[in-house]
């Protein structure tokens, strides 16, 4: 009789999952039914998903407001409690901008991700991994094909003024000013214009026709810019908001994984098995993304430097993914705009700094990174890997790994060191077993406390370079610390010695079906 149960159990099991696994393969069937090419495509999408998508037609104030209420909608990630997790959502009425609408929180969310690329949750590392392996490259397109440039302002129109056409919201009360915080900034190098890369990058309104942009080092956009610079010329870029959420995912890998030369737009193209169309851009020697809702044209000034909150002295600039207000740079690049093209009722696309959709934006590609990574050196030991979104995609790495035999004992820290080495900017890693929920951060914390120990389990390397935004991170919190970015990374091993394994078995609960019980809390299931 208990066999029969447990076969009936089984059965009940197996259906779960061939459930879960057909709901993946109706939302990527949806995704080839209506291929999703553009923002106004990936929002079609949400809105045929209850719970994903929110608009609202009562007036927000661009300056602090709206940051506000997202904040209590869905910024989640770092941002300061109370906050949660929660859908898209677009601003139809903004204030001083007749017109205009505003759209936050499209990367919000982990499921959210999921569907838009039209895979589970747990698999996204695999997914976008796969996609930076095979990259599709962009295509040129007549201006006919446009979508972007079905309107035009050229900087030289004496009413043109940037502060006025476009709603740039802020954070906080003491940001530095407006900013475009999703601005996705396109550029080639002066002397090979082969070479293109894409980068978010903050951008601070200044004057009716300048923006300052801040250049973290080593980015290959910086490197454009310091050819051109030291050649005494300007450096053509684009800036393109609004896009396909591929796109700026894509967008956010960094090297090793994408090394100089490599156009991340292609990852895009990889995911959608479709190329990004680009455009010849209608003031500017560069390309912008066809198909984006907003493209702002400039030029990278020579030798040009402005302090970024000269008309606000408060000295920050805006609040970044670790949580904090970061401090306004006092001498940043300027951008001199030559003209904005746009989409008919353009929807200017922003997030909140230190929220949720950093983590996504930034994880995924972090993620993806250290598995292909982990992968090609130790194949099959490495279970999945979490950018949590404690360390807002990038400070914080949660490895889970599976112990097959004896000598895979070890291999987590040798899994450990090759995600330190991949991605630079990761802080600390925990280790964890495969019965251990990566995502669930209360397992997360119950394997520390029950499967390490401090004296033994932690391994500290000191010296090596972090991330400027941290601010730990400087000589003024220890004296270890020999220079601003300088970082202690650490290594948490909550996974059980490979000897011990039988005394860290998990209370062996019955598998059953919980459906018939409560089928109202299992109804996106069936």
């Amino acid at each position: 009789m208990s066999l029969l149960i447990n076969l009936a159990v089984m059965m009940q099991l197996m259906l779960l999952v061939i459930a879960i696994k057909m709901e993946v393969f109706k939302t990527r069937e949806e995704i080839m039914e209506n291929p999703i090419n553009d923002l106004r495509s990936a929002i079609a999408l949400l809105q045929r998903h209850e719970g994903q998508y929110l608009e609202t037609d009562h007036p927000v104030d661009p300056n602090a407001e709206l940051a506000g209420v997202y904040r209590h909608i869905g910024a989640g990630g770092t941002v300061k409690r109370p906050t949660r997790t929660g859908p898209a959502m677009m601003f139809n009425s903004v204030k001083g901008y007749p017109g205009s609408r505003i759209l936050v929180g499209m990367h919000a969310s982990r499921e959210r991700a999921a569907l838009l690329l039209g895979c589970e949750p747990s698999e996204l590392a695999k997914h976008v991994g796969q996609a930076v392996k095979k990259p599709v490259a962009p295509v040129v397109v007549p201006a006919s094909q446009a979508p972007c440039q079905e309107q035009v302002f050229y900087a030289d129109d004496p009413d043109f003024d940037l502060r006025k056409l476009l709603p740039a919201p802020t954070n906080t009360p003491i940001d530095a000013g407006p900013f475009f915080c999703l601005g996705l900034v396109l550029a080639s190098d002066p002397e090979d214009s082969s070479l293109t890369d894409v980068t978010i990058h903050r951008l601070c309104v200044q004057e009716r026709d300048e923006l300052s942009m801040f250049l973290a080092a080593g980015r290959h956009i910086e490197v454009f810019r310091k050819k051109a610079e030291e050649a005494g010329k300007p450096l053509p870029v684009t800036i393109n908001m609004g896009l396909d959420p591929a796109i700026y995912i894509g967008a956010c890998f960094e090297a090793p994984t994408t090394p100089f030369g490599y156009n991340e737009l292609g990852v895009a193209g990889a995911l959608r098995q479709q190329p990004v169309e680009l455009v010849q851009g209608v003031a500017v020697k560069e390309k912008a993304i066809a198909r984006a809702e907003i493209i702002i044209e400039g030029e990278v000034l020579p030798g040009v430097r402005v302090r970024e909150d000269q008309h606000t002295n408060t000295g920050h600039a805006m609040p970044e993914f670790p949580g904090y207000c970061g401090e306004a740079n006092p001498s940043l690049p300027v951008i001199k705009v030559k003209a904005v093209t746009m989409r008919n009722h353009a929807i200017l696309q922003t997030l909140v700094g230190p929220g949720e959709e950093h983590t996504t934006l930034a994880g995924l590609p972090t993620e993806a990174s250290i598995r292909n990574a982990v992968e090609e050196a130790i194949p099959g030991f490495l279970q999945n890997v979490y950018a949590h979104t404690a360390g807002g995609g990038k400070f914080l790495g949660i490895l889970q790994v599976k112990k097959r035999q004896p000598s895979d004992e070890g291999r987590q820290g040798q899994a450990a060191l090759i995600a330190l080495a991949t991605y630079s900017e990761l802080k600390n890693i925990i280790l964890v077993d495969e019965d251990v929920d990566i995502f669930d951060s209360d397992d997360i914390l119950w394997a520390m406390t029950t499967r390490m120990q401090g004296d033994v389990s932690i391994t500290n390397i000191p010296g090596i370079r972090g991330h400027q935004l941290d601010p730990s991170q400087s000589p003024d919190y220890s004296t270890s610390i020999r220079a601003n970015g300088i970082s202690c990374k650490t290594i948490f091993d909550c996974t059980v010695p490979w000897a011990l394994k039988d005394r860290f078995e998990r209370a062996p609960f019955m598998e059953v079906d919980p459906r018939p019980w409560a089928p109202e809390l299992f109804t996106d299931k069936k």
